[in-house]
This record gives C-alpha cells, structure tokens and sequence, in this order.
C-alpha cells in the first residue's frame, strides 16, 4: 500500500515590503521538498492581498540581476470553491483564503508583516490547519522590536540601549542624544534592513526619521554598537526544546558601511564565517542565549536571533526572526548545514514540527 503524501501549502509573497525577498526564500523551499514525501500546493500573495495558485518552477522564483521576483496578479489562477478537490480556495484581495481544509501543513515563508507577525498565523489557528513556526504571540512579539526588547529585558537577556519614537511625536521633543552617535533608525515592525538608515550626525535624524516613518507607524532609534555581529539559529528538537545551532559571523566587503538591503541581496557584498571564529566561551554564550531568548517569546519551530559581540568579548542580542530567510545566500540555512543539518532535512524537520505540535 502506497503510503499517502504530506500535503504542503507553501504560502509566500505577501503585502509587506520584504515580498521580494519572500518569493525568492519559496523558490528555495520548493527545490527542496521531496516530491516523493509531499505533494506540494504552491500559493503566492500578490502585493495588494490576492491570493492566487501558482507553479511550482522554482526557477522562475530567483533573483533576475538586481530585480527581485514578484508574485504576478495576471497569473492567478481562481479556484472554484470545492475544498475536497483542492482544500484552497483562492479569492481577490481582502477575502483571504476561505477554505485551507484537505491541507496538512502550511509553510508560511513570509516575511515582514502580514506574515511573520501573527496575522496568518491567527488565520491559520482560526481554520484549524497546522503550521511552521512560532504562533500568533511569539510571531507579533518579535516583529515589533519594541516589545522585542521589553520581552528580552524582562528576561534579564542583554540588549542595547533605544528610543520609540510614533507617529505624530514631536522629535525633536525626545531625548535622542544619550544615545551617541551613530545611531540606527528604523521601522518598530519590518525586515531585511528595509527603511534603516545609519545617521552620523544629528542633522540627518529628522530624514532618517521620515524614511522609516513610510513603512511603520511606530519606529525605533538605537545605538550602534560597536562589535561583530554574529548570528545563530534555533529549532526545537524532537521534545520541544530548543537547541542552537553554531554561530556565524557577518563580514562586509565591497565598500558597504552596514549590512543593508543591497549589501544582503544585491551586491554580494558579505563574506560569513561559518562557524564564527569566537572563543569557545563566547560561542557558548551566544548559543545559550539564543535558546534563551527563543523561550522569552514563547517561540515554536524556528527563529534566527541576532547578536552584536563586543571586542570585550560581552553579547548583545539585536533582534528575533520568528520566518528568517530561506535564500540560497540566508543565514539560517548556512548555520545548520554547518551543524549537520543540510538543507532538505532542515524543511523535513520543521514540517514534522508542525504536524507534532497540532498532534
């Protein structure tokens, strides 16, 4: 008797302004999930909230010189409303899916909002259909950096000094300049270093704060911190708990003050070190604490969290990704096929993740 096929609905795209980088982590998803072990339902979200089903060609899914893949509306294919024969009902923007029920698993591999930060995880919870990675709190707790941070430091977990500055505040009624320059402006609630601008003199702050200001309604101001930064992915094992992979370092080369946007996907500007060369003590810590902050969220599956190392050797975590990048050139996956988990195990873990959790 031939064994039936994981059903797997790989949702990607989306109406945030990491959509690019989203259909491009999905590709990689979908070259990697074996189509003995699964029968795959690919489903794209276009820009403006439609839902459409898409191929399954991971080619037409990459990175085309500079320009970034785009779930294309002209391409949708509507769905007739018949779950037993599809189990997806695709519908025109702001209707959502209405019928996710012959699905076994959802791979949500969205990025940034309306995607990693609770909304299709509420849906999902809603129709009752298991999924990859942490849930509806862990994912908005971690896509708001703000609460982020406040999460952490209840915790007792290091982490750098910042100013919340919303939407219609007076800044230059907040005290900004304990912070020292330079500082890091960005959106509370976004990724992949989209609407971040490293300011050097305060004279800037006020564009910096702008141009944040276009992709959130909330925003932080940090201090930069002087350090390397490093790296390191968690899963949960077979019991649940977490456990980390090795560390890696990021390196920039080819003339980019900071690891942004271009610097991550266009310009190949970045060398990893992969396991990080850091003391053995160092290592130790990094991986500790990001099992630890892994729990502070209450997070499930995956994260990747994100840390400075000083020169004093002392850590610093920046940030929680609850959906951190699958592309060829992401961190997460580099991390753990360096600690022996390669690519396609990776997906087969986290699929049955999904599947014990909703067990």
């Amino acid at each position: 008797m031939t064994k039936r096929k994981i059903r797997v609905a790989v949702v990607y795209g989306g109406r945030s302004s990491e959509h690019g980088v989203s259909v491009v982590s999905a590709g990689s998803v979908l070259s990697a999930l074996d189509p003995d072990r699964y029968e795959v339902v690919p489903v794209g979200i276009t820009r403006d909230g439609g839902w459409v089903l898409t191929g399954a060609d991971p080619e037409k899914l990459q990175i085309t010189g500079r320009t970034m893949p785009e779930v294309e509306t002209g391409t949708a294919v509507v769905l007739s409303g018949d779950p037993a024969a599809h189990g997806l009902v695709v519908v025109e923007p702001g209707e959502g899916a209405q019928v996710l029920g012959s699905v076994d698993v959802v791979f949500p591999v969205l990025h940034g909002r309306f995607g990693e930060d609770g909304t299709i995880q509420g849906l999902l919870e809603m129709a009752g259909v298991p999924y990859v990675g942490p849930g509806v709190f862990a994912s908005a707790a971690a896509m708001d950096k703000e609460f982020t941070k406040k999460l952490l430091r209840a915790e007792g977990l290091p982490i750098g000094d910042y100013v919340v500055l919303r939407r219609g505040a007076d800044v230059s009624a907040i005290d900004v300049e304990h912070l020292g320059l330079p500082v890091f402006v960005k959106p509370a609630r976004a990724g992949s270093s989209i609407g971040i601008t490293k300011v050097k003199q305060w004279a800037d702050l006020a564009e910096a704060v702008a141009t944040a200001f276009e992709h959130d309604d909330k925003i932080l101001i940090e201090a930069a911190i002087a350090g390397r930064e490093i790296e390191c992915g968690v899963l949960e094992d077979e019991t649940g708990a977490p456990i980390a992979s090795v560390p890696a370092e990021i390196r920039l080369v080819r003339g980019h003050d900071w690891y942004d946007f271009e610097a991550k996907y266009l310009d190949d500007a970045c060398e990893f070190d992969i396991p990080a060369d850091l003391p053995a003590e160092v290592t130790a810590t990094v991986r500790d604490l990001a099992c630890r902050a892994f729990t502070a969220l209450d997070c499930a599956g995956l994260a990747r969290v994100d840390f400075f190392v000083r020169p004093d050797g002392s850590v610093v975590i920046n940030e929680l990704n609850t959906m951190p990048g699958f592309t060829p050139i992401s961190m997460f996956p580099q991390v753990w096929a360096a600690t022996g988990v390669d690519y396609s195990e990776l997906v087969d873990r986290l699929i049955a993740s999904a599947l014990r959790r909703a067990r």
